[in-house]
């Protein structure tokens, strides 16, 4: 069970960083890029970005969870722990905080485009507070990634031993 745990680690870690990455760096540029509508582009691309804000809450549910089964109380001393939990912090405030204040200023510049409209420096300040904090939540990500990839990250202890002896001396 300990090596099916350890294996889904890194399935949702990846499934997480780089869906963060496909979605945000690759599908919704292409989205503009290729759509002459662009209010379609971004209505799409909003869309992508719900469907990644609950795969984040998901995978960031399990892989908080894992660090704490596997260390207890030493979680707290694991820099993957605090990026997981950097991670989870931004994904909830770009969906809660930030995206229903975009979500109004569409609806107040309704029946106009919002980019047509006298809020589209609003909506604009506000859009690149939340492309900011995606970029940072991918930029964690990756980091994540490289400190997963060192050796020792797998949760051994530091003599060799079993996983589960990590965290219990």
């Amino acid at each position: 069970m300990t090596r099916l745990a350890d294996a889904l680690y890194s399935v949702v870690l990846t499934l997480w960083v780089g869906s963060l990455w496909a979605v945000g760096g690759l599908v919704t540029p292409l989205l503009f890029a290729q759509l002459a509508d662009r209010s379609l582009a971004g209505n799409i691309a909003g869309i992508l970005f719900t469907g990644q804000t609950w795969l984040g809450v998901a995978c960031a549910a399990y892989l908080l969870l894992f660090q704490v089964a596997r260390r207890g109380i030493g979680a707290l001393r694991s820099g993957a722990f605090w990026l997981v939990l950097l991670m989870l912090a931004l994904v909830l405030a770009g969906h809660f905080g930030i995206q229903p204040i975009l979500a109004h200023l569409k609806a107040e510049a309704w029946p106009r485009s919002v980019m047509e409209s006298v809020l589209r420096d609003r909506f604009m300040a506000w859009h690149g507070v939340s492309s900011g904090l995606y970029l940072i939540e991918c930029l964690a990500g990756l980091a994540l990634v490289v400190l997963q990839s060192r050796p020792g990250f797998r949760w051994r202890h530091p003599d060799g031993g079993s996983p589960t002896t990590v965290g219990r001396r």
